[in-house]
C-alpha cells in the first residue's frame, strides 16, 4: 500500500473559479491589485523598520517577521490562483500540490505563532516594563522568532505528510482554487481517511485555539494592568501600542474560524471559494493597512522616510 499511494492520481484539477466564468477577468484584476498592494505594503513596513534605528525594538522586529511570513504565504498561493484565472488549463501536479500545501500551512501557522509572540511582547511591555529589556533581549527575541518559524514548519510537514500519505483514486477534481485539506480529503479513499480527517482537524484547530487563548490571556493581564494606571492619558498611551496588533488578531482569527470551524455538511463550490478568498487574499491585504494606519509611530516614520525621498528640500 505504501508504494501505491501516488500511482492512482498524478495531477489534480482546480474548479474553484469555474463557477464564475463571466467574473474571472474581474477577479483577476481585483486580486492582482490586492496582491500587489499586499506586497508593497509589507515591503514598505520591512524597509521602514530596517532603515529607521528608532524602530529596532522587539515589537517591530516581530512585525518585520510577520510581514515576511505574509509575503511568503501570499507568494505560495496567489500567483498560482491568478494564473488559473487567465488559463483554461487548471491542472496541478501532485508534487506541486503537496508543495503548495506545505508552504501555505507553514507560513500560515508561522503567522499565527508570530501574532502570539507579539501578544506576549505587549504583555511584558505593559505588565512588566522594568523587566522588559531582560525578558525581550535580542537573543530572546531571535529565539521566539525562530521557534515560530520552526513551529510553522512542523505544522506544514505534519499536515502535508498526513494528507499525501493517503491514496487518491477516482476523481482528481479539487472543488477549490488551492490545495487545501478539506477538498483533498474528499478525493482520498481507504479505511483511514476519516481517522486522518479527524486528526488533522484536531491538530489545526488545537494550534489555532491554543494561540488564540494565549493572546486572550495576554490581553486579559494587559487590560487589568491598564485599568490600574491612574491617568486617562497613561491608559490611552499604553493601550494605543496594542490597537494595531489586536485588530489584526481579530481579523486573522475571524477569517481563520470561517475556514476551520465551518459546520460539516454539503458545501457549494461557490461558498468554499468565497470563504477561501477571505483568508488567502483579504486577510493579507488588510494586515499592512491596519499596521500602517493604526500604529502611530510606524505611520509617522513611514511618512518621514518616504516624504524625505520625494521632497528632500521640505524635510
Amino acid at each position: 500500500m505504501q508504494g501505491a499511494n501516488f500511482s492512482s492520481v498524478t495531477e489534480f484539477i482546480f474548479i474553484g473559479f469555474s463557477t464564475f466564468p463571466h467574473l474571472q477577468l474581474m477577479f483577476f484584476l481585483l486580486f492582482l491589485l490586492m496582491y500587489l498592494f499586499t506586497l508593497l505594503g509589507n515591503l514598505l513596513i520591512m524597509t521602514t523598520i530596517w532603515r529607521e534605528r528608532s524602530l529596532h525594538t522587539p515589537m517591530y522586529l516581530f512585525l518585520c517577521a510577520l510581514s515576511i511570513s505574509e509575503v511568503l504565504y501570499t507568494f505560495a498561493v496567489i500567483p498560482r490562483m491568478l494564473a488559473d484565472l487567465l488559463s483554461t488549463h487548471h491542472s496541478i501536479a501532485l508534487t506541486a500540490c503537496a508543495s503548495q500545501m506545505f508552504f501555505s500551512f507553514t507560513f500560515g501557522f508561522t503567522h499565527s505563532f508570530l501574532l502570539t509572540v507579539m501578544g506576549y511582547d505587549r504583555y511584558v511591555a505593559i505588565c512588566h516594563p522594568l523587566r522588559y529589556k531582560v525578558l525581550m533581549s535580542p537573543h530572546g527575541c531571535a529565539c521566539l522568532v525562530a521557534w515560530s518559524w520552526a513551529g510553522g514548519s512542523v505544522m506544514g510537514m505534519v499536515v502535508t505528510s498526513a494528507i499525501f500519505h493517503l491514496t487518491f483514486c477516482g476523481s482528481n477534481v479539487i472543488h477549490h482554487f488551492v490545495c487545501h485539506v478539506s477538498p483533498l480529503l474528499k478525493l482520498a479513499c481507504g479505511d483511514n481517511v476519516s481517522t486522518v480527517a479527524t486528526a488533522m482537524g484536531l491538530v489545526c484547530i488545537s494550534a489555532l485555539l491554543g494561540c488564540c487563548l494565549l493572546i486572550l490571556l495576554s490581553y486579559a493581564f494587559i487590560v487589568a494592568a491598564i485599568l490600574r494606571i491612574p491617568s486617562a492619558e497613561g491608559r490611552h498611551k499604553s493601550f494605543s501600542t496594542c490597537v494595531s496588533h489586536l485588530t489584526v488578531v481579530v481579523v486573522h482569527y475571524s477569517f481563520a474560524s470561517v475556514i476551520y470551524l465551518k459546520p460539516k455538511g454539503p458545501q457549494s463550490v461557490e461558498g468554499d471559494t468565497l470563504m477561501g478568498i477571505t483568508y488567502t487574499v483579504l486577510t493579507p491585504f488588510l494586515s499592512p493597512i491596519i499596521f500602517s494606519l493604526r500604529n502611530k509611530e510606524l505611520k509617522n516614520t513611514m511618512k518621514k522616510t518616504f516624504l524625505s525621498k520625494l521632497y528632500p528640500e521640505k524635510i
